[in-house]
């Protein structure tokens, strides 16, 4: 186990055990954080992209939460996926490792006293959403970013987690599956964030930001005690709830 203080920031690198194998974590938590962020990686190589760095860096500056970077294959798994894919299209097999990992977390020192929240992409919020749905009082938001919900249709409606699903302009397929699955939902805060002019991928100029200012608001709100009051006036997102 590795750890480093800079900023008033403690950053580790854990090895959740969970009974026969380990999964590495990067845990990066601000003082006097109130609340941490699980990145939900369809793959290992999620937690080393400059994308989830980024949205994390976001999340640590502007909400003052935790972050964990999470590898929910081993080496071992992640070699075969490479091949097959198995692993990575399995969104019940997804969620039973962060539904374990999560157990971790909340077991923990440095980290059982914080809300949690799961930030999920495509595979990764379905595997986040069906967590939640099996294991309403363990997550306090989820945030979903061209998320593949239509993996998980038979337990949306016991979603009852506050969440918040951003897609792209003109990712149609997605919209219209995002725009049913907000109707499934029952929490009682939920919300569809369509991001204009921009792709499933969001590589857009801007729209990187602006997932990270939603998703910043959004977990900010929802992890910490503090109030948001800011009510954005932004021409730039087309809001839906529901």
């Amino acid at each position: 186990m590795n750890a480093s203080f800079v900023n008033n920031v403690e950053e580790k690198i854990v090895s959740i055990e969970l009974d026969s194998i380990r999964l590495q974590a990067e845990i990066v938590r601000p003082q006097n954080c109130q609340g941490i962020v699980i990145f939900v990686h369809s793959s290992g190589i999620g937690r080393y992209s400059t994308r989830n760095r980024y949205l994390a860096h976001i999340l640590r500056r502007t909400a003052g939460l935790g972050t964990v970077q999470i590898d929910l294959l081993t080496p071992q798994e992640e070699a075969i996926d490479l091949r097959s894919k198995h692993c990575t299209s399995n969104v019940g097999f997804l969620a039973s490792r962060l539904t374990a990992a999560t157990n971790w977390l909340l077991n923990y020192p440095l980290t059982s006293n914080l809300k949690i929240g799961y930030f999920g992409e495509q595979t990764g919020a379905g595997a986040a959403l069906l967590a939640t749905a099996k294991n309403p009082t363990m997550v306090s938001a989820v945030v979903s970013c061209s998320g593949k919900t239509c993996l998980t249709p038979g337990v949306l409606s016991d979603v009852k987690t506050p969440t918040l699903l951003i897609v792209g302009e003109n990712d149609l397929p997605t919209i219209a599956t995002n725009q049913d699955t907000l109707k499934i939902i029952k929490a009682s805060e939920k919300e569809l964030q369509i991001i204009p002019n921009a792709s499933r991928q969001f590589k857009e100029a801007g729209a990187l930001e602006e997932i990270a200012r939603l998703a910043s608001n959004y977990f900010k709100k929802h992890l910490s005690n503090m109030i948001h009051r800011e009510r954005s006036a932004s021409v730039y997102q087309l809001t839906i709830k529901n």
